[in-house]
């Protein structure tokens, strides 16, 4: 193999097809999370785990919306998402936390997949941008994860 080719496998490998260093770190977290569900492992520990290790103003956040899930939906299990805090129904994923932290953006994110029921005529939001949240932030974010269940 030519120094050139050498050079360009390397480049190759570093690149990953476009997939940058967070989103290949996300997709191995997802990978062992795929085997932790085999193995029925415990979900709820997980999130605590990935909570705690956030920073301490994405901490804050997380720990509050943790709080708000459990006692707004307390029919969803927690599990982790890609590395993030999720909730689930019947193993799917209704809501999640994507910190700022996760792929170094400028604000977290509280997001909600599609078996949330949020329909509301042929738009509505999906995803919540975060950088603290008041007590009217958790009464809004409050009522949508109960009517993402009902």
């Amino acid at each position: 193999m030519t120094a050139a080719k050498k050079s360009s496998s390397k480049k190759t490998a570093e690149s990953y097809d476009g997939f940058s260093a967070d989103e290949r770190s996300a997709m191995k977290e997802r990978a062992k999370e795929l085997k932790a569900a085999k193995a029925k492992e415990d979900g709820e520990a997980a999130v605590l785990e990935k909570i705690a290790g956030l920073p301490e103003a994405e901490r804050a956040i997380a720990e509050r919306l943790h709080a708000l899930v459990k006692a707004s939906a307390p029919e969803l299990t927690a599990k982790t998402y890609y590395g993030m805090p999720a909730y689930a129904r019947d193993g799917k994923i209704v809501c999640f936390l994507q910190p700022a932290s996760k792929f170094g953006t400028r604000y977290s994110t509280f997001g909600f997949e599609a078996p949330a029921n949020l329909d509301d005529g042929s738009m509505w939001p999906t995803h919540f941008a975060l950088t603290k949240l008041t007590a009217a932030d958790e009464k809004k974010l409050g009522a949508l994860i109960k009517q993402a269940v009902s």
